[in-house]
């Protein structure tokens, strides 16, 4: 059973839209869409990691690490939109956040749980997060991905890496207000640094980090950034 802390976690609200398409590099209006749903020649579509559209402009940590594992969808040639049905019903066997939690990618019968949900919505093999191989639940490939960056708290999404090109990039909620960041030093500020003219050396005695640390930070925001934009 997940800790009174981890869910109040996955509650804290810290975010923008704005922030989670830069950070977890969608498209701008993307996150707004996922969170809060869009009318399309008249049709209005559901949100898909909200039970229903709140007209709020914050984002939870929890709806943070979830739009960071359909970012993992974004470049397929199905749309993501066909998660809702599957997301819906994993929502009503785990709770708020399913996909923020170790349950469904990490316990054996959590898996299980995840592929009956799948069958039962006929959810395409592009887009699920659970596959059978050798008669065994296994986490796809995308899913594999995310969970390798994600560290879990009692059961909840403590802090994840927003781009595995860097891995001593994490975001953390309890830390630099969930801003990217390396050993509680925000990557924006070293990359700000940076650009002032201050040498890699220097900002590694400056905020007692290794060369490698600093360098991964400016690797985050001035290519990593750029590409994310792109």
């Amino acid at each position: 059973m997940m800790d009174a802390m981890a869910i109040s976690l996955l509650d804290r609200t810290i975010y923008s839209y704005s922030d989670v398409d830069r950070l977890v590099g969608l498209h701008g209006g993307t996150a707004r869409r996922w969170l809060d749903g869009y009318t399309r020649a008249g049709k209005f579509y559901e949100p898909i990691l909200r039970e229903s559209a709140s007209g709020s402009e914050a984002v939870t940590w929890g709806e943070m690490v979830e739009a960071r594992l359909l970012a993992e969808f974004r470049n397929r040639d199905v749309t993501v939109q066909k998660l809702r049905p599957a997301i819906e019903q994993l929502r009503e066997q785990f709770g708020r956040y399913p996909l923020a939690l170790a349950r469904p990618f990490l316990d054996v019968e959590g898996r299980e749980l995840v592929q009956i949900v799948q069958e039962r919505v006929g959810l395409e093999r592009s887009l699920q997060l659970v596959v059978v191989r050798n008669g065994q639940s296994m986490l796809s490939a995308a899913t594999k991905r995310f969970s390798g960056a994600v560290q879990y708290i009692d059961g909840a999404a403590g802090s994840i890496q927003p781009d595995p090109r860097t891995p001593f990039v994490a975001m953390d909620p309890s830390r630099t207000f969930g801003q990217p960041a390396v050993r509680n030093v925000r990557t924006e500020v070293l990359a700000g640094d940076y650009k002032a003219g201050s040498s890699r050396e220097e900002l590694a005695d400056l905020y007692e980090l290794t060369p490698d640390q600093v360098d991964e930070a400016l690797r985050f925001e001035l290519i990593v950034g750029s590409d994310r934009a792109a």
